[in-house]
């Protein structure tokens, strides 16, 4: 079901800078059984008609970039791929095998994809993103607005980026952790890519969310200058959740 609230209720963006305040503040936690879904909601796709196409218009060769979300890789959104290439989009993947290093790395790699994407095909590109992919999206729009035509991000806390689960929290701790070993740079190497993520957007920007996602706060995936719409189902089924395709084939032709 599509919601677009008020204004005067949706938060403005307060992206936090620094480990601390927000970090993990999810609460009440929801229960993790909540994420044990997708398998219910990958079946619920395949009987959906829309996963064949049926009452849907097709996407007349546009590109699309999907990026995966948090400690996941491109594979974690082959069904989409495939179904948007039933669709006749041209999609891409972005070249992540593991979501896990420092955001400027990792958007030196799907510009490039973009780059190229772009120039293959001679249009503006969409972007699709879940979770942390849809904060990458949203920023590579915004360096990069003569390429993207539009962003939408699945299940993305554009608002408070780290407003996660503890238990993610922990994951992002022991990411960062790495990180730092390996590029020797500390959190602040990410000020920027915060920065820029709570920004205005440069491009058109639909937040697709879930009252019941387990990992993300719902709450921080709502801004008052992006398109909100809530769906139901999980947090990491997103990228197969029925309602979520219906949806892209409204959003994407445009």
């Amino acid at each position: 079901m599509a919601s677009r609230p008020s204004h005067d209720s949706l938060p403005r963006p307060v992206i936090r800078f620094r480990p601390g305040g927000v970090l993990g503040r999810l609460n009440p936690l929801p229960p993790m059984w909540l994420e044990g879904r997708l398998a219910s909601e990958y079946v619920n796709l395949i009987r959906d008609p829309v996963y064949y196409g049926r009452g849907v218009a097709g996407g007349d060769g546009r590109p699309v970039l999907l990026i995966p979300g948090f400690l996941a890789g491109d594979q974690s959104l082959i069904t989409m791929r495939d179904w948007l290439r039933r669709m006749d989009y041209r999609p891409e993947l972005s070249g992540i095998r593991f979501n896990v290093l420092y955001s400027e790395f990792t958007l030196e790699g799907v510009l490039e994809r973009l780059y190229v994407h772009h120039r293959k095909t001679r249009q503006k590109v969409a972007i699709v993103g879940h979770s942390r992919g849809g904060l990458l999206a949203k920023v590579i729009a915004d360096r990069n607005p003569e390429l993207v035509s539009q962003v939408v991000a699945l299940g993305s806390p554009l608002n408070e980026a780290l407003d996660v689960h503890p238990v993610t929290m922990a994951a992002v701790r022991a990411a960062r952790i790495y990180n730092q070993l390996r590029f020797r740079r500390g959190w602040e190497n990410e000020d920027r890519f915060l920065a820029q993520l709570a920004a205005k957007p440069a491009v058109p920007v639909t937040s697709i969310y879930t009252r019941s996602d387990g990992i993300v706060n719902w709450k921080a995936c709502l801004r008052e200058d992006v398109e909100t719409i809530e769906v139901r189902g999980s947090h990491g089924g997103l990228g197969v959740n029925a309602e979520v395709y219906h949806h892209l084939a409204r959003l994407l032709p445009h």
